[in-house]
């Protein structure tokens, strides 16, 4: 794995905190990955040109996470026909709520796969499944990661009692 596959986007710098966790995973995954700032509304010939030529370097699937109703990863899915998963985040009066609703209620034929407010994590791991249909190591990376964590689990338990 020489190119990104991943393309990590996030609409402004306060949401690197966030967004930081799924590059986390993604490294400990050994997938490679480029991160951008650009917000839906104040770059949107940016983000327009990011979904757009995505595909053609390699990139095969986008996260993007933007918090308030800003609507980054809908407006790249309207712009490409990679897979996009949204992570709403946490921010303003309604901590993330109106991030997620507009994130999840895309209209028919413009899908964005979401996961829960502040759930870069999980969007890093979707973004690791999507790809294990195609690169074997990284399925093998996915089932190490669940058997470890099952393990840990146990652990716990067994602690417990």
């Amino acid at each position: 794995m020489k190119r990104p596959f991943v393309g990590i986007l996030m609409g402004s710098e306060s949401d690197l905190p966030v967004m930081e966790k799924a590059a986390e995973v993604l490294r400990e995954m050994g997938v490679i990955y480029e991160m951008d700032l650009s917000s839906a509304h104040r770059l949107p010939e940016k983000t327009a040109q990011y979904a757009r030529s995505a595909r053609e370097r390699g990139i095969e699937v986008l996260i993007a996470g933007a918090g308030m109703a800003a609507h980054l990863a809908g407006v790249l899915a309207s712009h490409t026909t990679l897979p996009v998963i949204g992570v709403p985040l946490a921010s303003g009066a309604l901590k993330g709520v109106d991030a997620l609703y507009s994130t999840v209620q895309m209209p028919p034929g413009i899908p964005v796969a979401t996961v829960g407010i502040d759930g870069a994590r999980n969007a890093a791991y979707l973004a690791c499944s999507i790809l294990s249909i195609k690169y074997p190591e990284i399925a093998k990376g996915l089932e190490g990661f669940r058997k470890k964590m099952r393990k840990s689990i146990e652990e716990k338990s067994k602690a417990l009692k």
